[in-house]
């Protein structure tokens, strides 16, 4: 007993040496981005600087967009905010009607500290986004992370829209285009041509007959085509996230269904009771084989 005692007692300073921790960083909160439309030649189109949403609210295709953080606010130290703008194909000149739609192009930027709005602001340079022009149905999205939504699997990617089953990303989104003029054209198929095969002589058409009770069947009417569920156009807003910070290089352990977290390191954990017990356990065992072993010699 006294031999179970000492071992449960030594043990304890080793296992309170310290308690795991772990650190998130919380400095940085969420900013408002502020949007402009500019031209080739450098000059605004359409509307100045706006931190408005609406997914319809860009008559003009945003081919280029400026960007940077609305003024009067405070950005911490090392704080990024991405911002993205992406052009898609769709199906249709509006939301309702933009069906299955294909990622074309995308381009993100990193605001900082550096790009938000304040004094002298006409001499400042602004961060710019710039996609591909459309040449038939599209949409285009300002959205407020670097995901890039295009139905790929993995880290970075994310679910293309799809009106239909209302999948409506990307996420933080903060304003979009619809429109177009024409169809996109599908692109070449990469199946065989079929080769045309010998013409057969048709089978003799079978005469109908006529059901019991001598009434002929009735006419098979095709029933109109259903039309699109009504659904509501995604909402925008213009307040974003920051970017996740960096993971540290080594994971934390996860916890294991076969024993206490290994971040329990410290005097609350079940750890020293167990070791205490086990020690127990051997003092005992081993108490009861000597006094065997004595009644044996005797």
């Amino acid at each position: 007993m006294l031999a179970a005692t000492a071992f449960a007692t030594s043990a304890v300073p080793l296992l309170g040496a310290g308690v795991a921790s772990a650190t998130t960083a919380g400095a940085c909160e969420s900013a408002t981005v502020q949007y402009r439309i500019v031209g080739a030649d450098g000059n605004v189109v359409g509307a100045d600087w706006t931190s408005q949403g609406g997914f319809h609210q860009w008559d003009t295709v945003p081919g280029s967009v400026q960007v940077r953080l609305a003024p009067g606010q405070t950005v911490g130290e090392g704080c990024k905010y991405p911002v993205s703008l992406a052009e898609y194909t769709t199906e249709g000149p509006n939301w309702y009607v933009s069906g299955h739609q294909s990622l074309v192009d995308k381009a993100t930027v990193y605001l900082t500290a550096d790009d938000v709005a304040g004094t002298d602001d006409a001499k400042r340079t602004w961060q710019k986004l710039t996609v591909k022009a459309p040449d038939c149905y599209g949409q285009i999205d300002l959205y407020g992370d670097d995901i890039t939504y295009d139905g790929k699997t993995g880290e970075g990617h994310g679910p293309v829209p799809y009106e239909p089953d209302n999948v409506v990303t990307p996420y933080h989104l903060i304003a979009a285009w619809n429109g177009g003029e024409q169809p996109c054209t599908p692109g070449p198929s990469d199946s065989p041509t079929p080769t045309p095969s010998t013409p057969t002589t048709p089978a003799t058409p079978v005469t109908p007959t006529t059901p019991a009770g001598g009434q002929p069947p009735a006419e098979e009417t095709t029933p109109p085509p259903t039309s699109p569920k009504p659904s509501t156009t995604p909402p925008t807003t213009p307040d974003v996230p920051p970017l996740e910070s960096t993971p540290p290089a080594t994971p934390k352990p996860s916890p294991s269904d076969s024993g206490p977290p290994l971040a329990e390191t410290g005097a609350s954990a079940p750890v020293g009771t167990l070791a205490g017990g086990a020690a127990l356990v051997v003092a005992l065992g081993a108490g009861a084989v000597y006094a065997s072993r004595r009644a044996r010699l005797s």
